[in-house]
């Protein structure tokens, strides 16, 4: 038995990162990150058309990044929401984020059921998402089930929810990845029965 749980970002994030500004002053700026994120895992083969990122909110510094790592880590949870959260809460030594600040999470995609579920536990603030769930199912990818008013969900929590960034860069990249064959990794015992 491994008793042992790792997920790492692939080794070319770092020197993505690093050439990237301190700062990320608008929502656009933010979201032009998670996409480039997922552009770049999907050019690279090393995971699904997914990226995400954590923020400072008031400051734009960039706290953490994920990328979509499911078929490679061999693990369903390593979505680029997951990660991302979790090296930002292994970063500021915290699983409560709020506790350390404001934060906002951004996404390339809106959150799947399970994302979305972590997302009031995280402690951010925000969440600004960019291609939709229907953009996500149009590409092949199974979203879980959520309620309908997910964002009230959230902003009854205190969580604002800012949707359709860069809405059409976003779905570019999913509809690109299906069309070329990309991994979809929601088998189909996973989809609702007739």
């Amino acid at each position: 038995m491994n008793n042992t749980f790792t997920i790492c970002l692939p080794e070319w994030v770092e020197g993505f990162i690093a050439g990237q500004p301190e700062l990320f002053t608008s929502p656009e700026d933010r979201m032009r990150l998670a996409i480039a994120l997922a552009r770049e895992n999907v050019a690279r083969g090393t995971g699904g058309p997914f990226g995400a990122a954590v923020f400072e909110m008031e400051t734009g510094k960039l706290v953490s990044v994920g990328v979509n790592c499911v078929v490679p880590a061999n693990c369903s949870i390593a979505h680029a929401e997951m990660v991302a959260l979790a090296l930002a809460q292994q970063s500021l030594q915290t699983f409560d984020l709020s506790s350390k600040g404001k934060f906002e999470l951004v996404t390339s995609c809106e959150p799947c059921a399970m994302c979305l579920g972590a997302i009031p536990w995280s402690g951010v603030q925000s969440v600004l998402c960019g291609a939709s769930e229907a953009d996500a199912r149009a590409a092949g990818f199974d979203e879980g089930a959520k309620p309908d008013n997910w964002q009230q969900t959230l902003k009854s929590r205190g969580i604002t929810v800012t949707e359709n960034i860069l809405q059409a860069e976003a779905a570019k990249i999913l509809k690109e990845y299906a069309t070329a064959g990309g991994k979809i990794y929601n088998p189909s015992h996973c989809k609702p029965k007739n």
